[in-house]
């Protein structure tokens, strides 16, 4: 038997790196036990982090004290700010990563830590004691005693690999599935389902002719996830453009009959967001051609991803459709691309700090919880490290709410509205998206990091310069005009109508076709990202305020608590699905109760009367 641990995390992948971080920083001995140490913060798909929403949620979870973007920021190899021909709320920065420095700069962080030790075994099930998780026993049959165990098996719980007509048990190409774990939860009480993702080929990139795409450079002016290091970005690589044509789609059209996910081999749901190609073919048949990303693995490798190209066909239907894609006639595989199917939890068995209703002293954070990504996995870990610490430590919960971060958005549909689908986050899903902006999220959560114990008194420092260098100008332009006679040159070279007196730096920044850096104004040698947040302050204040507002009104009455032990069945003003989705969900606020799916606005007004408002 191994020493006994404050927490224990199960899998090495981005929820599991996060949450043994988490709370080693915060001062628990963590054992993270997985079943391949060399394959610790893995990529399994797209060597890619960030994006739309998800950009937002990297920001967030740095912010706040996790590694992710500091690890995504030091593994780069291309940076781009997404939707810049959008409003600010939609922005979201993006990078192209090297697979292995990524999975590299994970394992020297975790090793790093006094308080992390790292274990390779397959944990075949829980020991549990009179309700409650007391550890694990692995397949060495070693027991392993924790105060808080969390679960984070991304798509090994009963993985199933489907290429063609060929199955084979595993979670990831050439490692196995995880046995044992789903059944006997399933014995206590917990429902569980089976979801779908899938990846493309992988393709040899000398055997790609980059003069038939379209090449993709990276931003100039980069910034980064990490809003405490400054990651070297001037040596980017590309990455390429190619389409699918009319005659690609007829070879792939001719092999759904080989296709497992037509052939009804496959009986999870994959993401509605993320079709395979074949899939593509099949829904969109109207359009003749779809986009195909090329996306380089890393610096120092040839090997290429194909996004876009998702597909558990055959590999030789693979290779063919694959070679009428402009660039790739002569293409060479490394490996073809699969399907794998594998056992999940819907989350509304958890509660906000994802520990689990039916058992306590159990999290469960990533994959098993029915999302999808690597953003969305890294942000529950953390949250599942963190609370997992508070609770061995008598401390109180830590949970986000819908105005304050995407995590809380993340976490609070999971919760309140389950998932039959891999759930990915989307900006559409946030109510207060100019709140939760890509560019702010330290002023939102730095200070409850700090609090936490999660971000170090460096990073602290740094937090309260950039912050009072920002209000600073933030006050100048409040408080000084500009001189007709300076701005209107300026003024008239941008399109805008000049002045004819002495007007406010901060209302001629309102306008929305003008930028600070139109504007002949002085900032000195301030970063280009804190002046923007500070054009953004200015020029969307009155909408964030109102947003501020609309959700302050929103928590108050969202904030009414609901007694643990009300019996709605009582309650025949309630519909009837309202009565059995309360009862079985067991909300503890009148918003929480609100979002739940099948919960009507009559039904939150009987719920108010109830309570005695």
């Amino acid at each position: 038997m191994l020493e006994s641990y404050d927490v224990l995390v199960v899998g090495g992948g981005h929820a599991g790196n996060e949450a043994a971080h988490a709370a080693a920083q915060m001062g628990s001995k963590v054992l993270l036990i997985t079943m391949n140490l060399t394959t610790i913060g893995a990529m399994s798909c797209n060597p890619a982090m960030g994006g739309v929403a998800k950009g937002q949620i990297l920001r967030e979870v740095d912010a706040l004290g996790g590694m992710s973007g500091r690890i995504s920021d030091r593994s780069a190899i291309q940076f781009r700010m997404l939707n810049r021909s959008k409003g600010p709320a939609m922005w979201s920065p993006r990078t192209q990563n090297d697979r292995h420095a990524f999975a590299n700069e994970w394992r020297m962080t975790l090793e790093a830590h006094p308080n992390i030790h790292l274990w390779q075994d397959m944990v075949t099930s829980l020991i549990i004691q009179n309700g409650s998780v007391r550890g694990v026993t692995t397949q060495l049959g070693v027991d392993i005693y924790a105060q808080s165990t969390i679960l984070t098996s991304g798509t090994f719980l009963q993985g199933r690999i489907h290429l063609g007509h060929q199955q084979f048990q595993g979670g990831r190409s050439g490692e196995r599935a995880a046995e044992g774990i789903t059944q006997q939860l399933a014995d206590h009480g917990f429902l569980t389902g089976r979801m779908k993702t899938g990846t493309p080929p992988r393709i040899d990139g000398r055997s790609i002719d980059f003069s038939k795409t379209e090449i993709q450079h990276g931003d100039e002016a980069t910034e980064a996830f990490s809003h405490f290091e400054s990651p070297d970005l001037s040596n980017q690589h590309p990455c390429h453009i190619t389409y699918t044509n009319p005659r690609v789609h007829a070879i792939l059209q001719d092999s759904l009959a080989d296709s497992p996910l037509f052939s009804g081999a496959i009986t999870g749901k994959g993401p509605r967001y993320c079709p395979s190609i074949e899939d593509k073919i099949h829904r969109f048949a109207d359009k003749d051609r779809h986009q195909i990303f090329i996306e380089p693995e890393g610096r120092h490798t040839v090997e290429t991803y194909l996004n876009g190209f998702s597909t558990s066909l055959p590999k030789e239907a693979q290779l063919a459709a694959m070679r009428h894609i402009p660039g790739l006639e002569h293409a060479r595989m490394f490996r073809p691309g699969y399907a794998v199917e594998y056992d999940y939890f819907p989350p509304t068995q958890l509660h906000h700090t994802l520990e689990t209703r039916n058992l306590t002293n159990l999290y469960f954070a990533g994959q098993i919880n029915g999302t999808t990504g690597y953003e969305e996995a890294a942000c529950q870990g953390l949250m599942a490290g963190i609370n997992a610490h508070l609770k061995n430590t008598d401390q109180t919960n830590f949970t986000l709410g819908r105005d304050e971060a995407y995590i809380g958005v993340l976490i609070d549909d999971l919760i309140t509205k389950g998932t039959d689908e891999p759930y990915r986050m989307f900006t559409s899903r946030a109510e207060y998206r100019i709140l939760l902006r890509q560019d702010n999220a330290d002023q939102r959560l730095t200070p409850k990091g700090h609090e936490l114990g999660l971000i170090q008194e460096d990073a602290w420092e740094m937090f309260h310069v950039k912050q009072n260098r920002m209000a600073a100008l933030e006050k100048e332009l409040e408080t000084t005009s500009a001189d007709p006679k300076t701005v209107n040159p300026s003024l008239e070279a941008a399109g805008s109508q000049p002045i004819k007196q002495k007007t406010r730096w901060t209302k001629l920044i309102s306008r929305p076709h003008i930028h600070i850096d139109q504007l002949p104004l002085n900032t000195g040698e301030m970063p280009d990202s804190w002046i923007q947040h500070v054009e953004t302050t200015i020029k969307y204040r009155g909408y964030i305020e109102k947003e501020q507002e609309q959700a302050d009104r929103m928590k108050t009455m969202g904030a009414l608590r609901i007694p643990d032990d009300l019996e709605y069945a009582r309650l025949t003003s309630l519909s009837m699905e309202a009565r059995q989705k309360l009862d079985e969900l067991r909300p503890q606020t009148l918003g929480e109760a609100g979002r739940i799916s099948g919960v009507s606005a009559s039904d939150l007004n009987v719920l108010m009367l109830y309570l005695g408002r």
